[in-house]
């Protein structure tokens, strides 16, 4: 099948982006877009619907198995791993590719997603002395331990701005695990940190339960973190 790949180049942090259009035909519906990025930078000869060089393309991968995040990048307009993401899904063959928008651009798909983990330094997501599982807690630790820190909830949140005061799902999630290990006495910073920039900005709009790779249970996690951290209820 023919393909018409659109992507979205910005050659570093202070250079103008543009456009470049690429024909693109394989035999392959399976093939993922990752896979897609590695064929058209493994050929030098490859060029764009007006005959010029491609270049490298800048993009971010690790595992290519769905297990690390990295390779998360806007695909027609939907934030998803491009690892996870086959080119048959496109039955109409064009394909836009584009870096998250609430991120600064590095270069190309590849942006700095450093916020996230700054607010995690924050929120003091961290054990300072061994901690033990209670059964009630356990299957709360083990979803909550699935985060990619892909950024791809981040991208839909209606109300996470970068910089500001609400951390969204990318920092309620791994809260999850810390909550469910530490007793009360050693997580009250946490606590008075979780209502203040995560309880008080949700809208419980849901939007990144629809579009985590990882299908976590965001749901359970946010009702869970609640009931500890506002409510002082027990995880159930």
């Amino acid at each position: 099948m023919k393909y018409t790949i659109e992507i979205l180049r910005q050659q570093d942090r202070e250079a103008a982006p543009y456009r470049q259009i690429i024909p693109f035909e394989t035999d392959d519906p399976q093939m993922t877009v990752a896979t897609l990025l590695k064929t058209l930078n493994a050929n030098p000869r490859q060029t764009d619907i007006d005959g010029n060089p491609i270049g490298k393309i800048e993009w971010e991968c690790s595992c290519l198995q769905k297990k690390c995040g990295a390779c998360a990048m806007r695909i027609n307009a939907k934030p998803r791993l491009a690892c996870d993401t086959k080119l048959g899904v496109f039955k109409s063959g064009r394909i836009v590719l584009e870096p998250l928008k609430k991120f600064p651009v590095i270069a190309d798909l590849i942006v700095d997603r450093a916020v996230m983990f700054e607010n995690l330094k924050q929120l003091g997501l961290w054990l300072e002395k061994e901690a033990r599982h209670t059964k009630r807690g356990e299957e709360v630790a083990y979803e909550a331990s699935r985060c990619l820190q892909c950024g791809c909830c981040l991208e839909v949140c209606p109300n996470f701005i970068p910089g500001e005061d609400f951390y969204s799902a990318a920092s309620f999630v791994p809260t999850g695990r810390v909550l469910s290990e530490l007793p009360r006495k050693d997580k009250a910073a946490i606590l008075d940190s979780y209502v203040n920039k995560i309880y008080r900005g949700c809208g419980k709009s849901l939007s990144c339960r629809d579009i985590c790779p990882a299908q976590i249970d965001i749901d359970h996690l946010l009702v869970n973190n609640n009931a500890v951290a506002v409510w002082k209820r027990f995880l159930k």
